[in-house]
């Protein structure tokens, strides 16, 4: 995989564009748990997943988290380069849920480039638009959506993602994904254990009945 193979936009830059990115691009392998970027006062560079699993979230001052989206292979991080927009000052954190291969892009490189080419800055107005849409989709659930039906949508999510139905997570790692307190996530998990759909076992949830679950998280009534 390179650059090209990430950038839809690639063929609308000019050669010396080309090479700029390509030779300030720095390969990187970064083992699972690894955190990439700490908040608005850290600013690495533009992240470009070659292969593996990063987790975009917020921390409160109390240190709970929230995971705000996900990026997989071919996804760009644009908040880990959030100093080249003036107006953007947000602190996410971004760390590697799985041993991650990715490209770092120095922000002030992708500025200037950015900046004299308008098919490359439309397309990362794109990106941050959708990354936007992405957090307002999840306010819109932490608002108006009760917990159990966001436990039950998580569980299928993370299903669908593993391939499987025994899921290696502990209750502290699902309450930072929903913001959450462990105790919180406990005493749901153990609502689900006794109402058939999940088996849990230390740092293991097994879905037992999926039907189930996707009923509670009103899959199939949208």
């Amino acid at each position: 995989m390179e650059l090209k193979d990430i950038f839809p936009v690639w063929e609308q830059l000019t050669p010396i564009q080309q090479t700029k990115l390509t030779e300030s691009a720095v390969r990187r392998s970064v083992k699972k748990g690894t955190v990439l970027h700490r908040g608005s006062a850290d600013c690495i560079g533009l992240l470009l997943v070659q292969q593996g699993q990063l987790r975009a979230y917020m921390m409160s001052e109390e240190g709970r988290q929230i995971t705000l989206y996900r990026l997989f292979e071919f996804d760009i991080c644009l908040f880990s380069a959030s100093c080249m927009m003036n107006s953007l000052q947000v602190d996410v954190f971004i760390e590697a849920e799985k041993d991650t291969r990715l490209w770092v892009i120095p922000a002030e490189v992708y500025k200037k480039v950015m900046e004299a080419s308008a098919p490359l800055s439309n397309y990362t107005n794109e990106i941050m638009a959708a990354r936007f849409s992405d957090v307002m989709w999840l306010m819109e659930q932490v608002m108006w959506k009760s917990f159990d039906r966001r436990l039950a949508d998580f569980l299928l999510e993370e299903r669908a993602l593993e391939g499987t139905d025994t899921l290696k997570l502990t209750h502290e790692a699902i309450g930072n994904h929903l913001g959450n307190p462990r105790e919180v996530v406990t005493r749901m998990l153990r609502y689900f254990q006794n109402e058939g759909m999940v088996q849990l076992s230390r740092g293991t949830v097994e879905i037992t009945d999926m039907a189930k679950l996707a009923e509670l998280a009103g899959h199939g009534k949208r």
